[in-house]
């Protein structure tokens, strides 16, 4: 079920300061996608470095002030509005609009720290490829997860490892970086909150190269999750059935 031989991807050339080949400084886009987070995005935006090239807005039809909080924060927002819904839906249009060479997305519910992009952008400037946020690697955390997750998390990171050989401490985090010019050895085609596993699977397919980043994660600021649990717990093992059942693919040139 394995692709022969995959493609190695080509090798980014950076200085020190994250210049590339050419001279020109690597540009960083922040992806965030929304659905009625007016309330927290001030916390959010504000935690954000100034230094970000580009900050994009994936509003999946809020009837809330989320669009208008946004651009009074940060004037230069670009907001794409999501086709379908879903945050795997959300992820794919924000990755695929962004015009940045590193692309990071974070949630929008002020569960994670924007002060903490800067870790994600060093490791992609030192060689990574794929950069993911983890709440239980060394020097990690969660205010914020039940013990339920915590198990089911565990138990989504154990089925990787067994079907794809592929060892996080995360599975199901969606905070991550990656340049831009990977997104097609990703190919998120999910439109549901199984996306963050299965961005995991496919990275590990596709052979790129992979660290982890300890991240804390705090309680969402306002609202309620629209992730459930059982349900979207379930969405994840079929995605993961899947992907083990389909040939991985090398993109083309």
């Amino acid at each position: 079920m394995w692709a022969n031989n995959p493609r190695t991807p080509a090798e980014h050339v950076t200085d020190a300061f994250g210049r590339n080949s050419d001279g020109a400084l690597a540009t960083v886009s922040v992806i965030i996608p929304t659905l009625n987070e007016a309330g927290n995005l001030p916390y959010v935006l504000n935690t954000i470095p100034r230094w970000v090239d580009e900050i994009i807005i994936v509003d999946g039809r809020s009837n809330d002030d989320t669009e208008r909080v946004a651009r009074a924060l940060w004037p230069d927002v670009r907001i794409v509005h999501q086709k379908q819904p879903g945050k795997g839906a959300a992820m794919r249009a924000g990755l695929h609009a962004a015009k940045g060479d590193i692309l990071i997305a974070l949630d929008a519910d002020g569960s994670m720290d924007g002060a903490e992009i800067g870790a994600f952008r060093d490791a992609l400037l030192a060689g990574a490829d794929f950069a993911k946020g983890s709440r239980f690697c060394a020097g990690g955390g969660s205010a914020d997860i039940t013990n339920f997750r915590r198990m089911g998390d565990g138990g989504i990171c154990l089925l990787i490892r067994l079907l794809f050989g592929a060892r996080c401490t995360d599975a199901t985090y969606g905070y991550i970086g990656v340049w831009a010019d990977r997104l097609d050895w990703i190919d998120i085609d999910t439109d549901g909150f199984e996306v963050e596993t299965l961005i995991n699977i496919r990275v590990h397919r596709a052979g790129l190269r992979t660290v982890e980043i300890p991240c804390f994660e705090a309680h969402r600021i306002h609202g309620a999750s629209n992730l459930h649990a059982v349900r979207d717990g379930l969405r994840i093992f079929r995605t993961i059935v899947r992907e083990r059942l389909r040939r991985y693919r090398v993109p083309t040139a």
